[in-house]
């Protein structure tokens, strides 16, 4: 299989860019979602979600070349595939925030870029290299040191969200290859209609009618779910899976700060230390991209 050569130099920064608050605005979405599912049921807090991506996703096909163009993908079948690999890694996440800790989960469902990496080769053609593989092993080792395996962590319900990091990476994977073919506002479109429709079936008998303040909240994951696909897709327009993927694990600093704000839930110093050799991990892969582009461009 033939390699398919990094983007010019100029999309990778901004692809992790959008990766970063695409990072943030997951953590804080995954905040009210924790929060809520105390109270709804997990398919019920989903279907509201899934009204904003319908109708977020829609609103953007319009307004970028109508609908008609974005339901004509040249790969639909795979548009299908990845709204129906999504679905089932949100209910997967939302459902293990029943059991673990915000951050817990976070860290455990960190595995994902592990599998990106190791899957963007066979599936996707792009070349990854030592130090990315270096640079996503170095913030798994920080995600370990936050979570402490033998700690109690990894009972039986640290299988959700690993499983959940499995079927994550699936997902970005297949919107990295749908972002060759077809526009973001198509990928948002399938996306949105294919869990609505799917979820409007099951929801309605499930269905607790939310307080004014709940409600408020559910209409604030809808936003924020919208605005966190769309940055990760346009990430991963913008730059190779592999080279965004370190940047994945500031979900973990992220999540402890909002595990903190909502829930009262205090890091401790291995916490801390593990956060900053996420963070660490990042920030390196970052300046080594940006002193390639300065070569490549003779500066």
């Amino acid at each position: 299989m033939t390699a398919v050569p990094d983007p010019a130099a100029g999309t990778v920064g901004r692809g992790i860019a959008f990766a970063l608050l695409a990072a943030f605005t997951f953590a804080a979405m995954d905040g009210v979602a924790k929060h809520l599912i105390g109270t709804y049921d997990v398919l019920q807090v989903m279907w509201i979600r899934y009204i904003f991506f319908m109708a977020f996703g829609t609103a953007v096909a319009v307004r970028q070349g109508g609908l008609r163009r974005a339901i004509r993908s040249r790969r639909p079948g795979l548009q299908l595939l990845r709204s129906l690999i999504l679905l089932f890694e949100v209910a997967g996440f939302l459902l293990s925030f029943k059991y673990l800790a915000l951050a817990d989960a976070h860290a455990i469902a960190s595995a994902a870029p592990l599998f990106v990496t190791a899957l963007a080769w066979p599936l996707l053609g792009e070349r990854v290299g030592p130090v990315r593989w270096g640079a996503v092993l170095v913030g798994f080792a920080g995600v370990l040191i936050i979570i402490r395996p033998g700690a109690g962590v990894f009972g039986w319900a640290a299988l959700i969200p690993l499983v959940t990091a499995l079927t994550f990476a699936l997902y970005q994977i297949t919107t990295r290859l749908l972002s060759r073919v077809d526009s973001p506002a198509a990928s948002m479109f399938y996306m949105g209609v294919v869990g609505f429709v799917l979820l409007t079936a099951v929801a309605p008998f499930v269905w607790t009618p939310p307080s004014a303040a709940d409600w408020a909240l559910l209409l604030l994951i809808g936003t924020l779910g919208c605005a966190a696909h769309w940055f990760l897709i346009l990430a991963l327009q913008a730059a190779p899976a592999a080279i965004i993927q370190p940047f994945n694990y500031t979900l973990i600093p992220w999540a402890v700060l909002v595990g903190f704000v909502l829930f009262g839930d205090l890091p401790d110093g291995w916490t801390i230390a593990g956060a900053a050799l996420v963070a660490a991990s990042g920030l390196f892969i970052l300046a080594r991209e940006r002193r390639l582009q300065a070569v490549s461009s003779g500066s």
